[in-house]
């Protein structure tokens, strides 16, 4: 009996990740606390996030906690991150980088989109239901393993407010 209700849980989970179209982008709208996999303009996929502790506005300056907004690629996988897996949002761009030097501050960087804390993944019920990340965007562990399959990298990703 166990084993039927794990393939009937599980099962369909492991097929439709190797199932998914590639994304032509990736849509996060920060308001909403949702990132969308869109495919010829149209999302296939929706997951509720986690944002920077700070979440509102621009990220301007390493340690402001806050998720950038605009228009980025993701640029790297990582597949040994200390959560989980990770992927990497070309933060800062150079207009970043020149509103972060008019201002005298460092615009900081490493913003990923990612998973749980290594060993914490049986928490995320309860780390996904607020802000909590240094200014990335955190999903469950298995939303990431279905992301991972479906974004390539240089991928486009719009952040908005």
């Amino acid at each position: 009996m166990r084993e039927l209700l794990f393939l009937i849980l599980v099962l369909p989970t492991v097929c439709l990740a190797s199932d998914l179209p590639k994304a032509d982008e990736v849509l996060v709208k920060k308001h909403e606390r949702k990132m969308y996999l869109i495919k010829s303009e149209k999302p296939f996929r929706e997951y509720k996030i986690a944002l920077g502790a700070n979440p509102k506005g621009h990220k301007m300056k390493e340690g402001d906690e806050r998720t950038p907004e605009g228009t980025y690629v993701l640029d790297y996988k990582k597949s040994d991150s200390d959560f989980y897996k990770a992927i990497r949002i070309s933060y800062p761009n150079e207009q970043d980088k020149k509103k972060a030097h008019e201002s005298g501050v460092n615009p900081g960087g490493s913003i990923m989109i990612h998973s749980q804390k290594n060993g914490l993944s049986w928490l995320s019920f309860i780390s996904q239901s607020f802000d909590w990340t240094d200014g990335c965007i955190a999903v469950k562990n298995h939303e990431m393993d279905e992301i991972w399959e479906a974004v390539s990298v240089g991928t486009p990703i719009t952040i908005e407010p």
